[in-house]
């Protein structure tokens, strides 16, 4: 059985210079859950720079359906180095066949002018709000064998959703949402694990978000969703084994698409990313 702790993960196998190979989690999605590769792209991208740089922002495309019973090889192009910035491009291949691009920046940090505007929702505490898994693991004598498997994939991430019996229920509400999350185990690793990290984990409940003014929910069997982008840039550092609050906003839904918004908060209310993501919302 594979080690699952987010660190093993984002261990990337070198095949050559610029080819790496990432092993797949299986969360019992109808695909590969699209996290796993943004986090494992930035964890092969981070082997090809100068160890100074730091990712500061990325976009990608998710182009087909991955198989979480397959490893990912990761192809990374070297597009520029600058003085400051290094931009990459990463292909994510299975079965000789693209699945997903991304472009990313990496910059050496440097002093500039600063300012926040953006300010952390009032929230109770992650202590008084229910992990999600809790919903299933309360229910598991009725879940498939598959999705029992499947649950200690979903356990190296703690994730507590503010009033979280909504995001289950098929009721109409504003298209926002917060939700709590960090790493179960502690991350010993450098600035690029935390960030490859949040990036996997910023793609859980995410485009649902744009369901709820449509009193849908996620496992509605006439639902089709899928992500199409992608994009996070990364503003400050911060420890993906403690708590981080993501805000969510959907500001539109239509022509078969939604667009979601989010915001990401240490405990002290510092803004450290911000994400964007659009996917497919179609019904048949």
């Amino acid at each position: 059985m594979l080690d699952v702790r987010l660190e093993s993960l984002f261990t990337m196998e070198k095949i050559e210079q610029g080819l790496y190979r990432g092993q797949s989690w299986d969360l019992g999605f109808r695909a590969l859950f699209g996290g796993q590769v943004l986090g494992q792209s930035i964890a092969a991208a981070y082997k090809t720079v100068e160890e100074e740089r730091i990712i500061h922002s990325l976009h990608s495309y998710f182009l087909l359906p991955g198989d979480a019973q397959k490893p990912v090889i990761y192809d990374i192009e070297n597009v520029r180095d600058g003085r400051s910035f290094s931009s990459r491009r990463v292909k994510a291949i299975q079965n000789g066949r693209t699945i997903f691009v991304m472009t990313a920046s990496f910059q050496i940090p440097e002093p500039g002018l600063s300012h926040q505007y953006a300010e952390m929702p009032k929230v109770p505490p992650p202590e008084e709000v229910t992990p999600d898994i809790r919903f299933y693991e309360d229910k598991y004598d009725q879940l498939s064998e598959r999705i029992k498997e499947s649950l200690s994939y979903h356990r190296p991430v703690d994730i507590r959703t503010v009033d979280s019996a909504n995001s289950y229920t098929a009721e109409k509400r504003e298209p926002k949402r917060s939700i709590w999350l960090k790493g179960r185990d502690k991350l010993d690793g450098p600035l690029q694990v935390h960030q490859a990290s949040l990036a996997y984990a910023s793609d859980y409940h995410f485009l649902s978000t744009s369901l709820q003014p449509h009193g849908m929910a996620v496992h509605d069997k006439s639902l089709r969703l899928a992500t199409i982008d992608h994009a996070i840039w990364f503003h400050k550092p911060f420890k993906f084994d403690d708590w981080l609050l993501y805000e969510m906003e959907s500001p539109f839904s239509g022509t078969g698409r939604g667009l979601v918004q989010g915001k990401v908060f240490d405990k002290q209310g510092t803004l450290v990313a911000t994400t964007v993501q659009e996917g497919l919302m179609r019904q048949v």
